[in-house]
C-alpha cells in the first residue's frame, strides 16, 4: 500500500527556460525529450518548461526546428533548474524549413484548427508596396478569408471581422487596419510568434466567437546589440534592440512610418500640399530577469492613421496597448503569470475650421485588464491550466464638437456605455496513453452593464420602435443596469495517434461575445462603432464542433490534413432595410437579432522542407443567416459568406542569395443584392432591390510575385543586406469592391452598373532590408 508514496518521493522535477543562443529571445514550442522514458514536454509562450521523472541518469534532447538538436546528460537525482540555449542552424548545413515548432507538431499536437506562423516565413512572401503583412498571409490559411481588397478584416469560419479576438501581448487590438486596411497594425520586424486558433480553442481564451490571433513582440536582444529595418517606396520601418544589463534586461524599439505625402510634397505633387495621408507604429518592449523565480515584462504600442484633405475633411484613428506582466515560479511545477493590461482604439471625422459646415465627430473604447494565469505541471501526463480576468469596458459611441456660432450641426454626444466583464477558467490536458489525449476544460463567464449610462424603455420592449420611447432612465457610476450575462464555456479537444505519421482529431468548444461591432459595411471601416451586450444587445453565443485527419509523408516533408466543422450560432447581428447607424441614440430600434449557421471543409497541403516551400489550401463553406424580418424570414447566406476559397503559396530558394516567392488567391464573390424594379418618382429613380444576399459579385482573383536578393550571403557578418522586389495584382485584375446601379447620362431611362474596383492595375515596389 505504500508503493505509490514511495515512488511519488523518487520523482524529481527538471524545470527552466529554452532560449535562442544568439539572442536570448524565448523558444515558445520547444521539446524538450528523454527517449529512455518516452517522456517529454514543450516549451510555455514564455519559454519555460516544467519535466516530473522519476530520479536516475538520462539522456535528453532539446529540439526546435531551425536550430540545432542539443543532447545532454542530465542527473535527475534531485529537483534542477536547468535553462538551455540553442544555436541556428547554419546556412551551409541547413536545409530550407518553413516552421518554428516539432517536425511532427500538426500530427502529434492536440490543437485542430491551429496554425503557427514562423516570422521568417511572412518576411519571405511578396509585400505590397514593400510591406510584409501578417493578417494577409494569415489570410493565405484555410478556413479564413478576407474582407476584400483594402481590408485587413478576417471572415473565420463564417464569422464576422468583430469575432475575432486578435491580441499583441495579452492586449486586444480593436481596429487592426491601416490605410484603410491595406496594410495591419503589426510590424513584423517587432513580433516574435504568432498563433492562430479556429477551433479547440484553449479555455483561456475568451471574449470573442470565432477565432483567436494571438500575437507576441520579440523580447530584445539580451546578448548584445542590433538594429534591422527597411527602406521602400511607401514606408520605412527600423527596430533597435539590445541588452541594458547582459543576459538581464533587455529592451526592444521598433518604429514605422509612410511618407507618401512628404515625397509627394518634396517633388510637387500639387495633390499633397495641402493634403495628408499616412501611419505610423511604434513599438515598445522590456525585458528584466530579477532571478530564476522572477521575470518582469513590459511593452507597449501606439499607431495611428492621418487623413487630412485640406479644409474639406480629416480622418484619424489609432490604437495604443501597454502590457505590465509579471512570471513567477513556485517550485517547479507551477508557473504563474500575472499580467495589467492597457488597451485603447479611438478615431474621429471631421471639417477643419469655422465655417458653416464645421465640426469635430470622435468616439472610442477604452479596456483596463487584470489577469491572472497558472500551468501547473503535475507529472508528464498532466498540464494543468487555470485562471482569471477582469476587464473594465468604456464605450463612448459618439461625440459630436462645432466652432464657432455659424455651423450647421449642434453639439451632441451619444450615450456612454460602461462593463465589467470577467470569467475564470480551468482545464486540463491528459495523456491517457501513448495514442489517446484529450483537453478538456470549463470557462465561466459573467458580463455586467454599470452606469454611468442611460437606458431607453420602450412600449414593446421585444421590438424596439424609436417613436415608441415611454422613458429614458440615467444611472449613476457603479449602478447595474439590468441583468448579468453568465455562461459556462466547455472545451473539449481529442487526439488519437494512428500511427507515427497519422492522427485523428476531433473538437468541441462554446464561445460567447458580448463586444459588438455595429456596421454596415463589408469590413471594418475607422468609423464603426463598438457597443457592448445590454438591455437591447443579446451575446452572440456560437457552437462549433470539428473533425479532423492529420498525416505526414516523406519523413515530415509534406503535412496534409482534412478538417470538417460546423458552427450553430445564436443571437447574431443584423440591420432593418435602410437602417441608421451614424449618431444614433437609439440605435437598438434598428437592429434584429436571429440566428446562423456555418459548415465547411478544409484541405491543406504543406511542404515544409528543401528548395520549394509553401502550401495550396482550399475551403468549401456555407454560411448563412435567419432573422425575423428579413426576407421573410427565410434562411439567406450571411456577407461573410464565401462558397470557394483557394490560397497557393510557394518560396523557392534558388541559392544563397537569389529567393523567389508567388501567391495566388481565388475566392467566390460577396453575397450582395442587385436591383430587380426601377421606379421614377418626381423625376428621381428609386430602385427595388431583390432578397437580401441573392447575388454575388464577382469572383476574386489575383497573383503576386517577388524576387529577394541578399548582398555576400555570410553568416559570419554581422552586417546583412538584402533588396526585395514585389508586384502586386501581377496581370491588374479589377476585382468588384461593389457594383451599383445609376441612370445613363446619355439615357436617363436606361439603367447602368458601376463597378469599384479598389485595385485595378499591378503594383510594383522595392524595398531595401538591412541588418545588424
Amino acid at each position: 500500500m505504500w508503493a505509490p508514496f514511495v515512488l511519488k518521493a523518487q520523482e524529481v522535477s527538471l524545470s527552466g527556460y529554452l532560449k535562442d543562443a544568439a539572442n536570448g529571445e524565448a523558444l515558445i514550442g520547444a521539446t524538450v525529450y528523454i527517449p529512455g522514458l518516452h517522456q517529454g514536454t514543450v516549451s510555455n509562450a514564455y519559454g519555460f518548461y516544467s519535466l516530473t521523472i522519476p530520479k536516475g541518469q538520462y539522456e535528453m534532447h532539446i529540439s526546435y526546428i531551425g536550430y540545432q538538436t542539443l543532447n545532454v546528460r542530465v542527473d535527475a537525482s534531485q529537483n534542477r533548474t536547468l535553462d538551455y540555449s540553442l544555436q541556428e542552424t547554419s546556412a551551409e548545413i541547413a536545409e530550407v524549413i518553413v516552421r518554428g515548432e516539432a517536425a511532427d507538431a500538426n500530427v502529434e499536437r492536440i490543437e485542430m484548427g491551429m496554425a503557427k506562423l514562423p516570422v521568417k516565413t511572412i518576411q519571405k512572401l511578396p509585400a505590397f508596396m514593400g510591406e510584409v503583412d501578417i493578417i494577409k498571409t494569415i489570410q493565405l490559411l484555410p478556413g479564413i478569408q478576407s474582407g476584400g481588397e483594402a481590408s485587413s478584416g478576417l471572415y473565420v469560419r463564417g464569422g464576422g471581422p468583430d469575432e475575432n479576438l486578435m491580441i499583441l501581448d495579452e492586449a486586444p487590438v480593436y481596429n487592426a487596419s491601416h490605410l484603410m486596411g491595406f496594410f495591419s497594425v503589426f510590424n513584423s520586424n517587432a513580433i516574435n510568434d504568432i498563433q492562430v486558433y479556429k477551433s479547440g480553442i484553449p479555455a483561456q481564451y475568451g471574449g470573442k466567437a470565432s477565432s483567436v490571433i494571438d500575437i507576441r513582440q520579440k523580447d530584445g536582444n539580451s546578448k548584445r546589440f542590433g538594429f534591422d529595418g527597411g527602406i521602400g517606396n511607401l514606408s520605412s520601418r527600423l527596430t533597435l534592440e539590445g541588452p541594458i544589463i547582459k543576459d538581464k534586461w533587455s529592451f526592444l524599439l521598433a518604429g514605422r512610418r509612410t511618407y507618401y505625402d512628404v515625397l509627394g510634397r518634396a517633388v510637387g505633387i500639387d495633390e499633397l500640399k495641402d493634403n495628408s495621408l499616412y501611419f505610423y507604429d511604434l513599438n515598445g518592449k522590456s525585458n528584466l530577469v530579477i532571478n530564476d523565480k522572477n521575470r518582469i515584462f513590459l511593452s507597449g504600442y501606439m499607431g495611428e492613421d492621418a487623413f487630412e484633405l485640406g479644409e474639406s475633411l480629416y480622418m484619424r484613428w489609432g490604437n495604443a496597448t501597454a502590457t505590465a506582466r509579471w512570471n513567477h515560479i513556485f517550485g517547479a511545477k507551477l508557473f504563474m503569470n500575472l499580467s495589467a493590461i492597457y488597451s485603447n482604439y479611438d478615431y474621429n471625422l471631421g471639417v477643419p475650421g469655422e465655417n458653416a459646415d464645421n465640426f469635430d465627430w470622435s468616439s472610442r473604447i477604452r479596456d483596463y485588464n487584470a489577469k491572472l494565469d497558472f500551468t501547473w505541471y503535475p507529472n508528464p501526463r498532466n498540464t494543468v491550466k487555470y485562471g482569471a480576468n477582469v476587464i473594465h469596458h468604456n464605450f463612448r459611441p459618439g461625440k459630436v464638437q462645432t466652432k464657432g456660432e455659424n455651423s450647421m450641426f449642434s453639439d451632441m454626444e451619444l450615450a456612454h456605455y460602461n462593463a465589467l466583464e470577467s470569467a475564470v477558467y480551468l482545464s486540463n490536458e491528459q495523456e491517457f496513453s501513448e495514442r489517446f489525449t484529450v483537453q478538456y476544460g470549463l470557462r465561466l463567464s459573467h458580463f455586467q452593464q454599470i452606469g454611468p449610462g442611460e437606458v431607453n424603455y420602450y412600449e414593446h420592449p421585444d421590438k424596439p420602435d424609436k417613436s415608441e420611447i415611454t422613458e429614458t432612465v440615467e444611472y449613476e457610476k457603479g449602478d447595474r443596469i439590468g441583468d448579468a450575462f453568465l455562461h459556462l464555456e466547455p472545451r473539449l479537444s481529442m487526439k488519437f495517434t494512428v500511427d507515427n505519421n497519422s492522427s485523428v482529431k476531433a473538437s468541441y468548444n462554446r464561445m460567447v461575445q458580448n463586444l459588438h461591432l455595429i456596421t454596415n459595411t463589408q469590413s471594418p471601416s475607422p468609423l464603426d462603432i463598438w457597443l457592448p451586450t445590454s438591455t437591447y444587445i443579446e451575446p452572440l453565443l456560437v457552437d462549433q464542433v470539428a473533425l479532423g485527419y492529420f498525416r505526414n509523408f516523406a519523413r515530415n516533408m509534406w503535412e496534409t490534413s482534412v478538417e470538417l466543422y460546423y458552427k450553430d450560432m445564436h443571437n447574431v447581428l443584423d440591420y432593418k432595410e435602410g437602417a441608421e447607424l451614424f449618431l444614433n441614440n437609439a440605435i437598438e430600434t434598428e437592429l434584429l437579432h436571429g440566428s446562423g449557421e456555418s459548415k465547411g471543409l478544409e484541405l491543406l497541403a504543406r511542404k515544409t522542407q528543401g528548395q520549394l516551400t509553401g502550401w495550396v489550401a482550399y475551403t468549401w463553406s456555407h454560411t448563412t443567416r435567419t432573422v425575423e424580418g428579413i426576407n421573410n424570414g427565410n434562411p439567406y447566406p450571411s456577407s461573410y459568406d464565401r462558397t470557394h476559397d483557394l490560397s497557393v503559396v510557394s518560396n523557392y530558394e534558388l541559392n544563397d542569395r537569389w529567393n523567389f516567392a508567388a501567391n495566388f488567391v481565388f475566392t467566390t464573390g460577396t453575397p450582395t443584392s442587385f436591383p430587380v424594379a426601377k421606379y421614377t418618382v418626381q423625376g428621381n429613380q428609386l430602385y427595388e432591390y431583390s432578397a437580401r444576399n441573392s447575388n454575388r459579385l464577382p469572383s476574386y482573383h489575383r497573383l503576386d510575385l517577388s524576387v529577394n536578393y541578399d548582398f555576400k550571403k555570410n553568416e559570419k557578418r554581422r552586417f546583412k543586406q538584402s533588396i526585395n522586389f514585389s508586384v502586386y495584382n501581377v496581370y491588374g485584375r479589377r476585382n468588384a469592391y461593389s457594383i451599383t446601379p445609376r441612370a445613363n447620362e446619355d439615357n436617363p431611362n436606361q439603367t447602368e452598373f458601376v463597378r469599384l474596383s479598389i485595385i485595378g492595375a499591378p503594383i510594383p515596389s522595392i524595398t531595401y532590408n538591412f541588418k545588424f
